[in-house]
């Protein structure tokens, strides 16, 4: 055995066992070792006399983290010349003397190390699971850097692994599957049972960026994932599934998303969030809902409400003033005060179109903040076509206002005389919106302002047949109605097709279109229009609505079947299934349900098919 001169000497003299009692046990070893290991300068002889140590002898960090035993036995010499110790030549370690070096304790290594391989074995397992077919697992892409990618192991667990087989599993994990080790590791993105690839994820933001947010131009496209996941996970995940609607390479992506981002997004509303980051993705979430089959599922009223809220809350409405609503002082960038104005903008303009598709009273706040700055004296110019969509959505309050808000009525309605007097002045105003338009508008803004226009005369179904301006509110309604879906099927001319992607309102819009041509064209109006194009336009309604559909029996697909059944059963375009010129007005436009404003339309359809297709008994389509 080699020992180490210095206190250890004495003790050989005597033949005493380096652990005997003598020496004050396994504490007086341990300092006993760390006094020659650290700053032994003096040896003992034999005999009790000083001697010159041979030198400060240290052993090197590989023995030291090894037992005691092992310390005593490093050979390791540092002067004159540097020397590895025998054990690290043998073991093939690098060999080294650090002042600041610290024994890591056996159990807290080995359990450190076992929570490392337990979570590498899992992530391995669930990759290999995501990457088979069936829901809910998600399939890799089909390149080979699309697999998601196990995190890195730290070098510390590969420094003090000694066990064969623990370094194996190591190894194994490492390099992944199919040799994915072999490029740099990319973080995996997780939600419950959900995961994705760094890819994945890079793919579907880029697919919403391109083929969603011209709808809804909210956020900002340079703006990385991982940056929008660090600013709130529900708006990185609402992303996702925006994103995962009609996304071939995973048609199950957004059914398996619905429940878990469900889950986030309540959880979120529960904590009373005071992030307006929040707000944002209730405004995508309001403009793009996960599929539901029944409107009594539907939350998205209530959402939008909620957005408001939080957004006053938060103090949105009063950028530049934020402080007052906030218990800390509170400074903004100006970039930062520009995007609160811009999520405040966003807010309004999401808010109402929601209200307008489903028929409900308006939370639109219109105050100084959206006010042109050229006219409130404020420092954020808004883009112009900015401007003008919430120029199109104040006109759609204005709308829902003047027809739908008479409080002596118990719905809500003005009288046709009243009524008549308003639509002149709206038509004026819905004209000096058109007259802004230019060739550098786009098809989506112009899509939003004949959307507006078939909001406006969708109340020609609450004038009397014996109004003397009815049939001018119809025809004006007719024009309106194939406007709109001439500028929808235009839109499914450009970039592949925009349709599918469309944002609710403009589904719900197309099915207010739809049911309106199914109105006219089995009335006695049909005999004044256009019924050949009328029936051609009612078919590629069917069909787009159709394509907008992400799931198998979601409304949309359940309503596409409402207006054909509808079609159908009240003659196909020719009332009673026969052509019969007629000159007399009747009262066949007239709604049952007129509490809905602009849907009334809708709702009133609905429930005429309940009672003509469906058996007495719980409803099974809730309109």
């Amino acid at each position: 055995e080699t020992f180490v001169p210095g206190a250890f000497a004495a003790a050989g003299s005597q033949h005493t066992s380096p652990i005997s009692p003598a020496y004050g046990g396994t504490t007086s070893i341990k300092r006993t070792l760390s006094q020659s290991s650290d700053s032994a300068e003096e040896g003992v002889e034999g005999n009790g006399c000083k001697r010159k140590a041979p030198g400060v002898k240290r052993a090197c960090n590989e023995c030291r983290q090894q037992k005691w035993l092992e310390q005593l036995r490093c050979d390791v010499v540092q002067e004159p010349a540097y020397k590895s110790c025998s054990r690290c030549i043998r073991h093939k370690l690098e060999c080294k003397i650090d002042s600041t070096f610290k024994r890591v304790g056996k159990r807290s290594r080995n359990a450190e190390m076992e929570r490392e391989i337990q979570e590498l074995r899992r992530q391995l397992a669930a990759q290999r699971s995501y990457a088979s077919s069936g829901p809910p697992s998600i399939k890799a892409a089909a390149s080979d850097t699309a697999s998601p990618r196990i995190s890195s192991i730290p070098s510390q667990l590969e420094q003090y692994i000694s066990s064969e087989q623990a370094v194996n599993s190591l190894i194994e994990l490492r390099s992944g599957p199919e040799g994915a080790g072999q490029q740099p590791m990319r973080p995996n993105w997780r939600l419950e049972g959900i995961t994705l690839s760094q890819d994945q994820v890079d793919e579907l933001f880029h697919r919403f960026f391109t083929l969603f947010h011209p709808f809804a131009p909210l956020l900002e496209p340079k703006t990385t994932p991982a940056a929008y996941h660090k600013g709130h996970a529900l708006l990185f995940w609402v992303i996702i599934s925006v994103a995962a609607r009609h996304y071939p390479p995973e048609p199950n992506l957004l059914p398996s998303l619905s429940s878990p981002i469900s889950k986030l997004l309540w959880a979120t509303l529960a904590d009373v969030p005071q992030n307006y980051i929040v707000v944002k993705a209730l405004c995508i979430l309001c403009t793009w809902p996960l599929p539901i089959s029944q409107t009594s599922h539907d939350p998205t009223f209530m959402l939008a409400g909620t957005m408001m809220q939080i957004a006053m809350q938060i103090g949105l409405h009063r950028p530049s003033h934020a402080q007052d609503f906030a218990r800390f002082k509170v400074e903004f960038r100006e970039e930062e005060l520009k995007d609160r104005v811009k999520t405040w903008v966003a807010c309004n303009m999401i808010s109402q179109r929601v209200a307008t598709g489903y028929g409900q009273p308006p939370s639109i706040v219109y105050d100084w903040t959206l006010v042109p700055s050229s006219v409130s004296g404020g420092h954020y110019q808004l883009p112009r076509e900015i401007q003008i969509r919430l120029d199109i959505e104040r006109f759609c309050n204005k709308v829902t206002k003047s027809f739908y808000t008479n409080r002596l009525d118990s719905v809500g309605l003005v009288d046709d005389e009243q009524r008549s007097v308003m639509a002149g002045f709206l038509t004026h105003d819905f004209e000096e919106i058109e007259s802004k338009f230019d060739d550098g508008i786009s098809m989506i803004t112009r899509l939003y302002l004949r959307a507006a226009g078939l909001h406006f005369r969708l109340s020609a179904f609450f004038d009397s047949p014996e109004s003397s301006e009815y049939q001018l509110h119809l025809y004006s309604l007719w024009h309106a109605t194939t406007a709109f879906l001439e500028c929808v099927f235009d839109l499914n001319k450009i970039d592949g097709g925009l349709v599918p992607h469309a944002s609710n309102y403009i589904l719900q819009m197309i099915v207010a279109a739809g049911f309106t041509l199914l109105k006219l064209l089995n009335s006695f109006f049909a005999d004044k229009i256009d019924s050949v194009r009328g029936r051609e336009l009612f078919m590629k309604t069917i069909r787009a609505i159709r394509t907008i559909s992400v799931a198998m029996n979601d409304l949309p697909s359940r309503l596409a079947e409402v207006l054909a059944q509808l079609w159908k059963s009240g003659g196909s375009g020719t009332r009673n299934g026969h052509h019969v010129p007629s000159t007399s007005i009747d009262n066949s436009l007239q709604l049952k349900v007129r509490c809905r404003m602009s849907m009334s339309l809708v709702h009133d359809s609905v429930w005429r098919w309940r009672e003509a297709f469906q058996p007495k008994g719980p409803d099974k389509l809730e309109g």
